[in-house]
């Protein structure tokens, strides 16, 4: 069971479901899960805010929505990247509709040397991860964003957030999943054709 959750859990997009609501217990369970992961001197630096609100989600879809066309424009995607643009854009069209978007959080503001800045966000993601798996392993989906991040500040006046103490790191649509139509698992590069030994120069 452990090995099939963490070979299917993926970033759910078109598979959410977003006529049917998210109990609110049901998402408390799988944040008590999340809050489990490992962080930096196990400081647990995650908050979090739950936004259900229709008129609510509405104002941050729409910046997520800007922050994704900006997102959009700035790259020349292969045509083997088409597929999960699609999939971005069809959540980006319909995240307003998503049951509940869960804003992870953190306190401060991100620190500006790389090891600061990866023990900042590596203090984050691990919970974030755990989420996904929780969500998944209840019939739940969701998926990391981050589009709306590019009207941080926009948002969090919308949501009463303190923007010099608090930072805002990812938004986590949260909805049941439809059927798969497909495979449960997309194609994944074996792990020995991307690891190297001892030294980066040995092929």
């Amino acid at each position: 069971m452990e090995l099939e959750l963490l070979t299917t859990t993926r970033a759910f997009r078109r598979r959410l479901d977003l006529t049917r609501p998210v109990a609110r217990q049901e998402l408390l369970d799988c944040l008590d899960i999340a809050v489990h992961a490992p962080s930096g001197t196990n400081r647990q630096p995650w908050r979090f805010l739950v936004i259900e609100d229709p008129a609510t989600k509405n104002e941050v879809a729409e910046y997520y929505r800007k922050g994704f066309a900006a997102y959009l424009s700035a790259r020349t995607p292969r045509p083997d990247q088409l597929r999960d643009l699609a999939s971005g854009q069809y959540l980006a069209d319909h995240l307003h509709e998503v049951p509940a978007l869960v804003l992870v959080c953190a306190p401060g503001r991100p620190p500006a040397s790389p090891l600061q800045l990866a023990s900042f966000y590596g203090s984050i993601y691990p919970m974030v991860w755990n989420l996904l798996l929780a969500l998944h392993s209840r019939g739940l989906g969701s998926t990391l964003t981050t589009a709306h991040l590019a009207h941080e500040r926009e948002v969090a006046e919308l949501l009463g957030i303190p923007f010099d103490d608090i930072s805002q790191v990812a938004l986590l649509p949260v909805a049941h999943l439809k059927p798969a139509s497909g495979p449960p698992s997309g194609p994944r590069t074996p792990a020995a054709e991307l690891t190297r030994w001892d030294r980066w120069d040995n092929a």
